[in-house]
């Protein structure tokens, strides 16, 4: 009962007071199935983009992290190909940050946050992070390219948000685990996030 009234108010903040560049909806009136959409921050590799999470609702909540991942591929050191994401925030003590004071809206501006600002010390991408650190450049181009092939809409009309696995998102999805499939392929021990 605590998880739906507390989860009610939390969407209904997120519909009438959304963070900047973030909006956050439901599936189906399921309370524990959400999707957000953050729009990559202007400075950034990803500016211009507009990328669609997964947000799945833990039945302890708030006791427990929402497990979050972005459903639009995204060249970052701490996000894999799988969109899993590297942060405290979406992790019990002691190794994550994760308390009940916090919630969906405070996690996807720190996730926001973090694609401004990745961490590359503490990376899900190991590659990406040296990237990051040691030809910045480099890194920047690839994020870009990322950004405008998956997150760039291509169409000028308005985005509908209920239509989940379009040809184009199953493509990307395609493209995702083939690509992550490959990274593996190469180089298995990667992922150094705990």
């Amino acid at each position: 009962m605590q998880k739906a009234s507390r989860l009610k108010r939390e969407l209904q903040m997120l519909s009438t007071e959304p963070p900047p560049g973030i909006t956050c909806w439901q599936i189906e009136e399921r309370v524990d199935d959400l999707r957000a959409q953050i729009v990559g921050g202007t400075g950034t590799p990803y500016e211009g983009g507009l990328f669609l999470l997964e947000i799945k609702v833990p039945e302890r909540y708030p006791f427990e992290p929402p497990k979050m991942r972005f459903l639009t591929p995204i060249y970052h050191p701490n996000i894999d190909n799988s969109g899993r994401i590297c942060h405290d925030a979406l992790k019990l003590p002691p190794k994550g940050a994760w308390k009940p004071s916090l919630n969906i809206s405070t996690v996807l501006t720190s996730i926001q946050l973090l694609m401004a600002e990745p961490n590359p010390d503490d990376p899900l991408m190991a590659d990406i992070s040296s990237e990051f650190k040691y030809s910045k450049q480099l890194f920047t181009e690839k994020a870009r390219k990322w950004t405008q092939e998956h997150a760039v809409q291509k169409n000028t009309g308005v985005v509908e948000a209920n239509k989940e696995n379009t040809p184009d998102q199953k493509a990307s999805s395609r493209k995702r685990e083939a690509f992550g499939a490959q990274q593996e392929a190469e180089e298995p021990a990667k992922k150094t996030c705990v």
